[in-house]
């Protein structure tokens, strides 16, 4: 019965579509160095219209390694974050959580999309100034494990929750 009182309360829940600007958008897909291939289109596909529909998006990604799943998962960061909203990216470890971090952060900052880091690796001076950053709305995404959903700030405004859980 619980669960089934979470799908009818989501199913009436309402949020702002994350529309598309057609050419930003555009110009950062061209970006990426390597061809799409036929399933990475119809995943891009169907991941922008649930982005630009005003239900809340529930969207399992399953595909092999190298089937471009974190590159998907950048171009819907890229399009939330136009729309003033912050995404938060959640794995499993600290390397993991590294290694997306290098990912969003390659391909996003050039685009003025502010990206960071929450992790063991991060002093308590890091960790203290990023969270200022959230606070002050400085930060875009922020990549960490699953110790962020610990602390309200790390989650504030946010528009989009990616979970990877690659090595579950």
């Amino acid at each position: 019965q619980h669960l089934l009182d979470i799908y009818v309360k989501r199913n009436d829940s309402f949020r702002s579509p994350f529309l598309n600007d057609v050419q930003l958008e555009k110009q950062f897909l061209s970006e990426f160095p390597y061809d799409d291939t036929p399933d990475q289109v119809s995943a891009w596909e169907d991941l922008s219209s649930d982005l630009s529909s005003s239900s809340p998006m529930d969207r399992l990604l399953c595909g092999d390694v190298g089937f471009g799943k974190t590159e998907l998962a950048i171009r819907a960061s890229f399009r939330v974050v136009l729309s003033k909203k912050r995404v938060v990216v959640l794995a499993p470890t600290t390397i993991l959580a590294s290694q997306l971090y290098s990912s969003f952060a390659s391909r996003l900052e050039k685009n003025a999309v502010s990206v960071d880091m929450v992790s063991r690796f991060r002093s308590k001076g890091e960790l203290v100034k990023i969270k200022k950053c959230v606070l002050e709305e400085k930060n875009d995404v922020l990549v960490g494990t699953h110790a962020l959903l610990n602390d309200p700030i790390y989650i504030n405004n946010i528009g989009l929750l990616i979970v990877d859980e690659e090595h579950k």
